[in-house]
């Protein structure tokens, strides 16, 4: 079981050092990656509701610091050696395919292919509208990005031509590190679990019980089937909040059990002397569950 931390670039890891300082203590205490989280900006007063929370607000003031993560995961790439670098998520939609392709195969070239690409379709309809891309499109465009990033990725002169892309006899270089950069599918509704089975290398419904893990998973699998895709090649990452406290051992062993092969959990658990809570952690369940 991999172990990872969610909403890594918050808190006291918005600034410098304090990212530094999280990144190295979570790769010392056996942690696999950690994962960012994004918005381009926040409208004040946005009324589209946060589906990850009863309230329908995001955690946290309006105006709490959010870095970029391309950014963020870039500094503390040269400041680490082994953990993953993970967009938890990345709204691609919102991003030019051929830069955002140059930038994401640079970071993981540089970082020796580290770079877990998480993206998802966003739900902040006023940030859609803030950069200039229609909202109602987000899925459309996400599928359609995904297929011409990885033509740039590993065609040696590469032509995408689509309703929203047009490219042709383009070279990306440097190219990532070990072929196409790995695509986590975020979210936890029935489309996006299609979408990671259609084409993605990996998905992280971002809640949801164990009995409706099981059936996003099982929704994944038959998706995959469909696309002509090895079903058995998608890797399941989960929200590990049961994954701490008393019970920690018996929730990752339970979502073990239904394929989860990554448990992510909230870093604000591990601020405030960091290095220590990550040694316990490892200690008391990384230890005993791998």
């Amino acid at each position: 079981m991999k172990f990872a931390l969610a909403f890594a670039n918050t808190g006291p890891a918005v600034e410098p050092d304090g990212a530094v300082e999280f990144a190295q203590a979570a790769e010392a205490g056996g942690f696999e990656s950690l994962w960012t989280v994004e918005h381009v900006v926040v409208p004040a007063g946005y009324e589209s509701p946060y589906p990850y929370d009863k309230s329908g607000r995001m955690p946290g003031k309006e105006d709490s610091p959010i870095p970029d993560p391309i950014v963020w995961l870039s500094y503390i790439a040269s400041a680490t050696t082994t953990l993953k670098l993970g967009t938890g998520v990345m709204i691609l939609p919102q991003r030019n395919p051929v830069v955002f392709a140059k930038e994401t195969a640079t970071l993981d070239y540089m970082s020796g292919g580290r770079l877990l690409l998480g993206i998802g379709v966003g739900w902040l309809r006023e940030e859609f509208d803030a950069i200039g891309i229609p909202f109602n499109e987000r899925g459309a465009r996400t599928d359609d990005t995904v297929a011409a990033m990885r033509a740039l990725w590993t065609e040696d002169q590469a032509t995408y031509h689509s309703d929203f892309i047009n490219f042709e006899n383009c070279m990306v270089r440097p190219r990532p590190a070990a072929g196409p950069i790995p695509i986590h599918v975020g979210g936890h509704s029935d489309a996006a679990a299609r979408r990671a089975g259609r084409l993605g290398d990996g998905f992280f419904p971002a809640k949801g019980s164990h009995e409706e893990l099981a059936r996003l998973f099982d929704v994944a699998r038959f998706s995959a089937q469909q696309s002509g895709r090895d079903p058995e090649a998608i890797e399941f990452t989960a929200g590990g909040n049961g994954v701490f406290g008393p019970n920690a051992l018996d929730e990752a062993k339970a979502l073990a059990d239904l394929g989860v092969c990554r448990i992510v959990l909230p870093s604000f658990l591990f601020w405030g002397d960091a290095r220590d809570k990550f040694a316990k952690y490892h200690d008391d369940v990384i230890s005993k569950i791998n």
